[in-house]
């Protein structure tokens, strides 16, 4: 005899045999056949951006959307939740959110009908590679169920509560085309094998249904929420960004590449498909400080010891670390503060091999200087604007000035890399922006559509296209720079 437990779960499975059926209908008329309520679909209300949640019992066992309220429900057996809803609203077809299969409740038979193709293409998009091919070579307008139109991939993300500085840093990656046209095949990824219990595969599924959505054609809406992708955030970075709480975007930006980069079977020796489009290598030179307060006759004795004599390492990167010169604290003779400007390639100077730059530990100084060794295709420059201390976050205002296009990077190579190095010259296609107070502020970013040539802003939900002339003027943060592979390789950029 089957137990109460045993009966309660049976209601919530997808198992025929508990629902009743109609005397007389043979089991193939009962399992597809025309529906008669397909007009009370609304397409309007249906939003599969959310965690796949069962509304009443919270579980994320065999659920279904209502289609009519856009509301999930757990099973469509006799006592499912799913089952009540339809006999108590009278709303009849359902979607099964893993199976994508479509169903008539409470009669319970599918609906196998050409017309809610477009409902399964939103809930999973799929991309072939003829029309991944394509999409940098073509800037049609799109246009959503709601009636705006919208370009793929230069979507709005919404800010749940304030988790801006995460939405940036996804679309700034989701405009990277190598990467982009990785993770909009899910056969690329989806059999890479990871550890059991290994939860951090979650960030590159999640990453990739984003990518998915983010540049699908057929989209209900012009705008994306990013809730399934900012949990699995949450739950891999044992909360340390989270949804309600403002947090750093470089900050974010280094540790979501490292843990993709894990998660895809990358290590320090295994490249990953992520590594290939990012990282490059440099030539660190380290040299040990004597502690200022020694008096001088017993600095020199230290330097001539060979623990204080100059090292030679080499030290591959997934991003640059630009430092900016000190703010000014003085006031003009309007008593307005001055906002200082700095060129790129003054920051820039930092890996020409020459400079050099103090860096305290607690217990040790050391004199370092850097030179750059290989250059990937694709080059990303944080520019360190936020100092940190026990007591405060500060903010560096300093504007950095610097060209649209046609970054030449081959003097800051060593002498051997000038030579193997064929193309050094970087195009931007990507910059993320940081208004506002250090704590208080704001993020927005700035992409270049590749197909049109067009610079836009994206905030939130918010997308205006902008001249290229205002970017410059931004408190740049994050930059993503796109390196030419030939000599006729100059992206299209309108009126740069």
């Amino acid at each position: 005899m089957v137990s109460v437990k045993r009966e309660r779960e049976l209601d919530f499975e997808d198992d025929e045999a508990t629902v009743p059926v109609k005397v007389g209908r043979s089991s193939e008329d009962r399992r597809s056949r025309h529906c008669p309520y397909l007009d009370t679909i609304n397409r309007s209300v249906l939003d599969f951006d959310f965690e796949k949640l069962c509304s009443i019992s919270l579980s994320h066992i065999n659920v279904y959307a209502c289609l009519i309220c856009g509301k999930y429900f757990q099973g469509r057996g006799l006592k499912s939740h799913a089952y009540t809803h339809s006999v108590q609203f009278t709303h009849h077809v359902f979607l099964n959110l893993h199976t994508l299969k479509f169903y008539c409740l409470p009669d319970n038979y599918e609906i196998i009908d050409s017309s809610l193709e477009d409902i399964t293409y939103v809930l999973k998009p799929t991309f072939t590679r003829q029309h991944i091919s394509g999409l940098d070579k073509q800037g049609k307008l799109y246009r959503a169920y709601d009636g705006t139109t919208y370009l793929p991939g230069i979507v709005g993300l919404n800010n749940i509560k304030a988790n801006d500085y995460a939405n940036v840093v996804l679309q700034a990656l989701s405009n990277v085309p190598p990467l982009r046209n990785y993770f909009l095949e899910e056969e690329n990824y989806c059999r890479i094998r990871r550890p059991p219990g290994d939860i951090m595969f979650l960030l590159v599924q999640r990453f990739g249904e984003l990518m998915r959505k983010l540049w699908n054609p057929r989209n209900f809406k012009a705008h994306v929420s990013p809730h399934e992708m900012l949990q699995a955030v949450v739950l891999c970075s044992k909360k340390n960004f989270q949804i309600t709480k403002q947090g750093d975007a470089v900050d974010f930006l280094s540790w979501f590449m490292n843990a993709l980069h894990g998660a895809l079977g990358g290590t320090k020796k295994k490249p990953s498909s992520l590594t290939k489009v990012f990282q490059g290598s440099m030539r660190i030179f380290s040299k040990k400080l004597p502690h200022p307060d020694l008096p001088p006759e017993e600095k020199v004795a230290l330097l001539l010891k060979e623990e204080y004599q100059e090292e030679m390492s080499e030290s591959t990167f997934l991003f640059l670390t630009l430092d900016l010169p000190t703010a000014p604290l003085y006031k003009d003779e309007k008593e307005q503060l001055i906002i200082p400007q700095v060129p790129l390639f003054n920051i820039l100077a930092k890996f020409n091999g020459n400079t050099e730059k103090e860096y305290k530990t607690y217990k040790e100084n050391f004199l370092k200087r850097f030179q750059l060794l290989k250059l990937p295709p694709y080059l990303i420059f944080c520019i360190k604007r936020f100092t940190k201390n026990n007591f405060f976050v500060e903010k560096n205002p300093t504007i950095v000035n610097f060209p649209i296009t046609n970054v030449d990077l081959r003097e800051y190579l060593t002498e051997e890399a000038q030579v193997t190095e064929k193309n050094t010259t970087y195009d931007l296609v990507a910059n993320v922006v940081h208004d506002g107070k250090p704590t208080e502020g704001a993020y927005r970013m700035h992409v270049l559509h590749h197909g049109t040539g067009k610079w836009y802003e994206l905030q939130d939900l918010q997308v205006t296209d902008i001249l290229p002339q205002m970017i410059t003027l931004s408190e740049a943060y994050i930059q993503i720079w796109k390196r030419r592979e030939n000599e006729d390789d100059t992206t299209n950029h309108t009126g740069a």
